[in-house]
């Protein structure tokens, strides 16, 4: 008999492997790129790959946590985790649907080494840190859930 607990914890750290590794190798490269020609453009490609690897994640742990806290009741952290999903999704659908296109324009125009316009340096800064305070976020509160419960 399959355990569906052990099933649901395995693909919630698998998203959390997935999306906070990826989250974490774009955004050293957006910030390496805030001022570098070369980071700006290793960024623009860099950022095809993490862009889906990010939703796997979030796609990953939105299952595992379904079925991890399946038996619980929706208030405390599964709450939370809830919450914190929404923003994360919110905030990847800026980057998808309005950074993106912008930053695969560029490129195809010829400009993908060109530095971004302050405005959109200031969005995208805004963007990782909703980014990061969501992944590491999530990552403690859950570990905190696993070690107290």
């Amino acid at each position: 008999m399959i355990d569906l607990d052990f099933v649901g914890l395995f693909i919630l750290i698998s998203g959390f492997i997935i999306g906070l590794g990826a989250v974490t190798v774009i955004d050293i490269h957006g910030f390496l790129g805030r001022k570098s020609h070369y980071w700006t453009e290793a960024t623009t490609r860099t950022h095809k790959i993490t862009k889906p690897m990010i939703w796997a994640g979030i796609i990953l742990g939105v299952v595992g946590g379904i079925i991890f806290f399946r038996n619980e009741p929706f208030v405390g952290v599964p709450m939370y985790l809830v919450f914190i999903t929404v923003v994360l999704i919110l905030n990847g659908l800026f980057l998808s649907f309005r950074v993106s296109p912008y930053l695969l324009q560029k490129e195809k125009d010829g400009r993908a080494a060109e530095l971004l316009p302050i405005l959109w340096q200031r969005k995208i800064i805004a963007s990782l840190i909703f980014s990061d305070l969501g992944w590491w976020g999530a990552l403690v509160i859950f570990v905190w859930y696993l070690v107290t419960t």
